[in-house]
């Protein structure tokens, strides 16, 4: 095999098993999030079932070509079927609970190629008998993990910003196609079967049967609903999730949590000419139709608003934009708001690792005016007993103080959760009253 050709191959290999790597991470987060204990096990059992291959890939001692020309081939198939939105959307719909499906699919689709893929260098390796050992498996280890570097930053920062994570799928099936064909030989069988393999990929991803736009971030969806007492109610689905209700109704009717948040600003808080930041675009209707205040949304996805004024809104946004990390923003923005709304989530129930710590609450804290107020939306468990939703709970009260929290949906397993904090709060020791010191009526002379 000419040199060339070899160095190609590995490339290819390296650059589709990571970028495999990075699209199921993706895919994963409208049904289980992105948070440590998702993506750790993910990487963990990817470089297994990788280590796997390699050892695999060392006890092949025959058809060197035929053998990764079929693995390729294989992994195209898995890549450009298994990697579709509609699989794993469909794989998480009828398998439950979640945990189920997530092994599936890391075990049915990623783990496999990664296993395949693995044994590419070890058996392409006994073809270089023209250089030293040392020297054939130090430039094959080179070209696949310069593969793996541009296959990860190629398709997370161009192919899925640009075009979505459906093409970042078709890339890499298209790709290890190619591969497969490279090696396959002149005959009509490996032809028709990269072509094969390709025309599937390229069926399911390029036409699928739902109205999905994928970002680098989310999935977005709008799908009319019925609702009662409602006129031609449209829903806006991130990730899978129901993030925005609005109607046709005069005025127009949104999500219950949405309806709350603008209660407290326009009628409890009494806001007006105020300068309010969201954390969290969703769809816009915070600020739909309300010309009282100047809303400023930051999203770290720059798709959304598009997507949200001209499927969901049908209209302009009213108020800026900013695309940029939440976290990142509070912390930089020299701007100090009347009042900040945190309403972040990257699926149902999970916010960001990122944005649940009191270093994250500490830098939202910083960007309220000095009398201003924070609002945030939790889903959280209705009676507030999970570990999850004391702890979530207790880390903001540690910044802010005593906050009013507002469970919308008592009666639900899980509710929106308004929680609301003053900027002026400071955290206190409190001092529960007991029968053998109660000083309950002196606390309350002190607090008239």
């Amino acid at each position: 095999m000419p040199r060339h050709l070899l160095y190609l191959i590995v490339f290819l290999e390296g650059f589709c098993s990571l970028g495999a790597e990075v699209i199921a991470l993706r895919r994963l987060v409208p049904h289980v999030g992105s948070s440590i204990v998702v993506t750790a096990p993910t990487i963990g059992l990817f470089l297994l079932a990788l280590a796997l291959g390699y050892a695999s890939g060392a006890r092949v001692s025959e058809r060197f070509t035929a053998v990764v020309a079929r693995n390729f081939l294989v992994s195209a198939l898995l890549v450009g079927l298994g990697l579709a939105r509609v699989t794993v959307d469909g794989l998480f719909a009828h398998l439950q609970p979640a945990g189920v499906a997530y092994l599936l699919f890391v075990g049915g689709v990623l783990c496999p190629v990664a296993w395949l893929l693995g044994q590419t260098v070890p058996v392409l390796t006994n073809l270089m008998k023209h250089m030293r050992t040392g020297e054939a498996s130090g430039y094959a280890l080179y070209w696949s993990t310069l593969g793996s570097f541009l296959g990860s930053v190629s398709l997370a920062l161009l192919v899925m910003q640009w075009l979505g994570v459906s093409a970042a799928v078709l890339v890499c099936a298209l790709l290890l196609a190619v591969g497969s064909l490279l090696l396959g030989g002149a005959g009509w069988r490996p032809r028709g079967a990269a072509l094969g393999a390709a025309l599937l990929a390229g069926g399911i991803n390029l036409f699928p049967p739902n109205r999905v736009e994928d970002t680098a971030y989310a999935d977005y969806a709008v799908a009319p609903v019925t609702l009662p007492e409602h006129t031609n109610p449209r829903a806006f689905w991130v990730n899978n999730s129901l993030a925005s209700l609005l109607d046709d109704s005069e005025p127009p009717r949104y999500a219950r949590y949405v309806q709350h948040l603008r209660r407290i600003l326009l009628d409890d808080l009494a806001l007006r000419g105020k300068t309010v930041l969201v954390l969290g675009a969703g769809g816009f209707t915070l600020s739909h139709r309300e010309p009282s205040n100047r809303y400023t949304y930051v999203d770290i996805d720059p798709k959304i608003r598009e997507i949200a004024e001209t499927r969901f809104l049908k209209a302009p946004i009213r108020g800026e934009f900013i695309v940029d990390d939440a976290r990142r923003y509070v912390r930089a923005t020299a701007t100090r708001y009347d009042a900040v709304v945190v309403d972040v989530f990257s699926s149902h129930t999970s916010i960001p690792g990122h944005l649940v710590t009191r270093e994250f609450w500490q830098d939202a804290r910083r960007a309220l005016a000095p009398e201003g107020v924070l609002l945030a939306n939790l889903i959280l468990d209705g009676k507030l007993e999970t570990p999850y939703a004391r702890n979530l709970l207790a880390t903001i009260e540690s910044v802010f103080g005593r906050c009013g929290v507002d469970v919308l949906h008592r009666g639900q397993p899980l509710s929106n959760v308004i929680v609301s904090c003053q900027a002026g709060g400071q955290p206190s020791r409190d001092t529960p009253y007991s029968d053998e010191r109660n000083g309950a009526d002196v606390d309350l002379a002190r607090s008239r």
